[in-house]
């Protein structure tokens, strides 16, 4: 061994002839080409990687990838830093800049460890039981504090100069997980035909094989698994990702990856590869393949640096050929364990074995007797020393132990510098959870496995308790093959293995004194959570394991479980003198372990965040001078000003083009949802205030939306198109939101209904002709229809041709006058639109945008959502009471209506306003209140929701919420405005123009 840690020889996934150069905490660290930050780091001799996290312990390497709780690191600089990040899954590369988290002035002496010294005062739950007195201190004093305190590393600073992507696949089987079972069952599936991803989170497949004894046909289980795996890289129906992690699972086998593409080898970045890419994946069939996760063992300062987990310190030697130390003990209860005091032992490092179970009589103990390593049955490490300031392992007390042992009498004491330990194999269930699936507890192996699931997802190998490799390669097998669909399994591969004898559990090593109490013995290491607070959680009364968790944060953050859940539930169930099954189990949510922000954005950053959405009709509108206002997403054409003209000269020559002659309005903005199947007219039944079943085909009806609080929400007209087949508009800016309401609806409360939602409001341009002239336009444009009064009345529909363009035609309305709304392909908008201007020129047609639509319909009193509504309001406030249906058992909405306060004479109530000076326009929002004073405060009785000046009446007009409004008429109110003006107006109906309606039936 090489000063101090590195093997002189050794270490499968590094290449001694690439060294690299790093820095952690400022200091140049050197490894080599396959090293971790974690590996390297340690080879160096540094043992403390970071400070935990409420007591600001010193803390080391405890796992060997994801599972590494305590090494959380921060790598990068300025805008490219990103913290957090575990030491045991980051490779090294020249150039990085490492540094430890959570502590200051550094790592070695930490002000914050002086809450170590205070700990009895900061057990769990403490949170709950301070900070509340005096009530002043919160705000300047804890509050201030705490978010200090809160979190671990440090966000980057800057714009990430990065780039992430985003892709969308299918596949016939998804193979999560690439050790010997996601190898196995991916070949089975390949062979039979599937199409197959296989994603693993680490640079090399093969999983634990290459630290597991046995062999399959013959070859190593590394050989195994690196000639399978070029199987696969060859095969042209699989895609291997590593360096990829399963983040979660969802409905219908949805399932998220985030694949590290280039924060190995930053040189890829400047190729313009991304450096994350986050991968949704849609399955027909996924084989859950994660293996288990050690879990470690309870005992006093099982947190120190220098105690890891066996896997871990075997791990560190084969993989990266470094020493966890010189003089160690294993500590265990089960056999596996044993396999890293034979790997240490031929390595040349000192090693001893303590085993809690009364007898170690399996293949592997006898082989470690054999080998002279010392075995110590029927014994737990009941304590561990260290140098001043926890930094170092010095040496350890080993104590005798039965069963149900309650307290140490006689320890022994043996100089070591590091411990491993293992107490059992969970296998990893998070994904299978993460969806609902089933668990349920194997006494054999003391810990969950999967039971059964809904979706179309299987568990094998290690991920369903199942150890033996023979049994593993057939589970694996049996499943790629079967779930590939073709029916034929292949033979499966002769395996060879170490027999191993059971574990026997141990939740708590007994030791002496106050560390009896449990206060030392850390069950969560991020959170620290120790056994003695899992244990006042209990005495406390909190007997769900989901109270104790939010009590004590056992199980929470980015662990979620991984090494700490079954310990503590251990704990709890001795505490509470209950089975771990009677316990239950805490929810393992999503993600399995964090994945970047970088990566849920991918490329919608910068100008792509919120994208400009324009109609095809956009550069029309631009070459003809028009002035734009955003709505939504949407750029619309507000006005078409002419040379000279002013934006109030050119809306008035707008609307009184369409009053007088006929106007054209691009409004391919408006939402359109196409709803389509057997249940689609009781869905809208459910949806609408008003009926919609009863709409016959091809026929139109305005209708009114309301969330479940009885407010409005969105309206427009809906198109019956065929039987089982509806077109619904809705707001501009309403499309995306009401089209995700649907399926809000349809997905969680009636799923029951046999319907289909399709968001089309892309896919159509829609303009709408309106004038006494529009007939005369429309059928210069050699309609294949009938377009007369009789065959197309209004709020009817027909589908035809326009000359060479397909499409739909609407009678509908929003100006009050005739009116067409013609809907074609998107593709088609801008030659429809062309030609429409050219068969219009001799009727004087004119565009004209979104104000002189606003002016248009406000004449007629049509409501505005947004405008005319604002949360609170409902159908009866706007006066559109006669479109919520008394006749339907229920719809959206109907019961809130019934509440006494919706209903009460004294709401604000739609009504309009005639200003006395006709010439005087009511600000927008605009408040009236009952009586004027010389200064505020002034009783409000409402407020102006809309105002225009109307060259059609050549007047101003408005509308407003006025409290009990319809009982007002005539009665004229007071709107004071800033700079001691006052306008008075009277209060009219909402219907300016053509109240009788006739210029729309002509």
């Amino acid at each position: 061994m090489s000063k101090p840690y590195r093997l002189s020889t050794g270490g499968r996934f590094v290449d001694r002839a690439k060294k690299v150069s790093f820095t952690f905490d400022g200091k140049t660290v050197t490894g080599f080409q396959g090293d971790t930050v974690a590996s390297a780091v340690l080879a160096s001799g540094q043992r403390v990687f970071g400070r935990s996290f409420k007591y600001h312990r010193p803390r080391g390497v405890v796992g060997l990838g994801s599972e590494e709780m305590n090494a959380l690191i921060g790598v990068g600089l300025g805008a490219r830093h990103e913290p957090n990040l575990r030491a045991t899954q980051i490779e090294i590369f020249n150039g990085m800049a490492a540094v430890s988290q959570n502590r200051w002035p550094s790592l070695t002496f930490d002000i914050g460890a002086v809450n170590n010294a205070f700990s009895r005062f900061l057990p769990g739950g403490f949170y709950y039981k301070t900070f509340m007195w005096p009530q002043s201190f919160w705000k300047h004093v804890y509050e201030p504090f705490i978010r200090r305190a809160a979190g671990l590393g440090k966000a980057p600073e800057g714009r990430d100069p990065d780039t992430y992507e985003q892709i969308h696949v299918h596949c016939d089987v998804l193979v999560i997980g690439g050790g010997v079972a996601g190898l196995a069952a991916a070949e089975a599936a390949a062979a039979n035909g599937a199409k197959v991803i296989i994603a693993d989170e680490n640079p090399h497949l093969g999983g634990l094989a290459d630290i597991s004894g046995g062999a399959i046909d013959g070859q190593s289980l590394p050989d195994w698994s690196a000639a399978t795996g070029a199987k696969l890289y060859a095969a042209e129906n699989v895609h291997v990702l590593n360096r990829t992690t399963v983040v979660g699972h969802w409905h219908h086998n949805f399932v998220m990856l985030f694949e590290r593409v280039a924060d190995h080898d930053p040189a890829l970045l400047s190729q313009g590869v991304p450096r994350h890419r986050l991968w949704k994946v849609r399955a027909h069939q996924v084989i859950l393949a994660t293996g288990s996760i050690e879990r470690p063992i309870a005992f006093a300062n099982n947190d120190r640096p220098g105690v890891m987990l066996a896997s871990a310190a075997r791990g560190m030697v084969e993989r990266y050929g470094v020493a966890p130390g010189s003089n160690g003990v294993v500590f265990t209860n089960n056999d596996d364990a044993y396999q890293t005091a034979l790997v240490l032992k031929d390595a040349g490092i000192g090693v001893r074995v303590v085993d809690s179970r009364g007898r170690a009589e399996g293949a592997l103990p006898n082989k470690a007797r054999e080998m002279g390593i010392q075995v110590d049955t029927g014994s737990v490490i009941s304590a561990v020393n260290t140098s001043w300031g926890g930094l170092n392992i010095t040496d350890v007390k080993i104590a005798s132990y039965r069963r149900g042992q309650g307290r140490v009498i006689k320890e022994t004491k043996a100089e070591a510098d590091f411990v491993a330990m293992s107490g059992g194999w969970n296998p990893a269930l998070h994904l299978w959870c993460h969806n609902g699936g089933r668990i349920h507890f194997d006494d054999k192996l003391q810990a969950f496995r999967p039971k059964e699931h809904h979706d179309r997802i299987v568990a094998i190998g290690a991920a369903n308790g199942t150890f033996g490799l023979s049994q593993i390669l057939t589970e694996a097998i049996h499943a790629g093959s079967k779930l590939a669909g073709s029916g034929k399994v292949h033979p499966v591969p002769a395996a060879v293995q170490a027999d191993e004898r059971p574990l026997e559990p141990i939740w708590f090593a007994p030791a002496t004194a106050k560390y009896n109490e449990g206060n030392k013995h850390f069950i969560d290491y991020q959170n620290d959570v120790t056994a003695a607070d899992l244990e006042l959680a209990q005495r406390e009364g909190y007997e769900s394991v989901e109270h104790t968790k939010r009590y004590t944060t056992f199980g929470m953050a980015t662990d979620q479980g991984k090494t700490s859940n079954i310990n503590g539930l251990g704990v709890i169930a001795e505490a509470s003198g209950k089975t771990i099954p009677e316990v239950g189990i805490t929810t393992f949510r999503p993600p399995y372990t964090p994945f970047s922000f970088g990566s849920v954005a991918g490329v919608l950053t910068k100008d792509l965040f919120l994208p400009i959405r324009r109609t095809a009709i956009y550069q029309w509108h631009v070459d003809h001078g028009a002035v734009f206002e955003p709505v939504g997403q949407w750029r619309r054409a507000y006005t078409y000003p002419r040379n000279g003209e002013t934006n109030h000269q050119s809306i008035d020559r707008e609307i009184l083009a369409v009053r007088n002659a006929v106007g054209l309005l691009d409004a391919s903005t408006l939402g359109k949802i196409e709803i389509k199947g057997p249940d689609a007219a009781e869905f809208l039944d459910r949806m609408y205030t008003n009926m919609f079943s009863t709409l016959k085909t091809a026929k139109c009806r305005y209708g009114l939306m309301m969330n479940e609080l009885g407010f409005l929400s969105d309206d427009g007209v809906t198109v019956r198109l065929s039987d089982d087949h509806f077109l619904m508009h809705t707001t501009s800016g309403g499309a995306d939101r009401i089209s995700a309401w649907l399926e809000e609806w349809l997905q969680t409360e009636w799923t029951q209904y046999r319907v289909f939602v399709t968001n089309v409001t892309e896919n159509w341009s829609q303009f709408a002709i309106a004038g006494p002239k529009a007939r005369e336009v429309l059928q210069k444009l050699d309609p294949t229809f009938d377009i007369s009064n009789a065959a197309l009345p209004h709020m009817s529909f027909v589908e035809g041709r326009l000359g060479a363009y397909p499409v739909r035609v609407y009678r509908i309305s929003f100006s009050g006058e005739l009116s067409y709304e013609v809907a074609t392909p998107a593709n088609y908008g801008l030659g429809l639109w062309t030609d429409i201007v050219a068969a219009g020129a001799e009727f004087g047609i004119e565009p004209y945008g979104t104000e002189a639509l606003h002016v248009l319909s406000a004449e007629k009193g049509y409501i505005v959502v947004g405008d005319e509504t604002d949360g609170t309001t409902t159908p009866i406030d706007v006066g559109l009471d006669g479109l919520v249906s008394k006749k339907k058992a229920d719809f959206l909405g109907k019961r809130s209506l019934e509440q006494e306060h919706l209903k009460a004479p004294n709401r604000k109530q739609l009504v309009g306003l005639l200003t006395e000076d006709p010439n005087d326009v009511l600000p927008d929002g605009a408040y009236a209140v009952r009586q004027v004073k010389d200064k505020p405060p002034m009783e409000m009785i409402g407020q102006v929701t809309s105002s225009y000046r109307s060259p059609t009446l050549g007047r101003s007009i408005a509308m407003a919420l006025i409290e009990n409004g319809r009982n007002r008429m005539g009665e004229t109110i007071s709107f004071p405005l800033p700079g001691g003006k006052v306008v008075r107006a009277r209060i009219t109906d909402t219907v300016f123009y053509d109240k009788e309606g006739a210029k729309l039936n002509v």
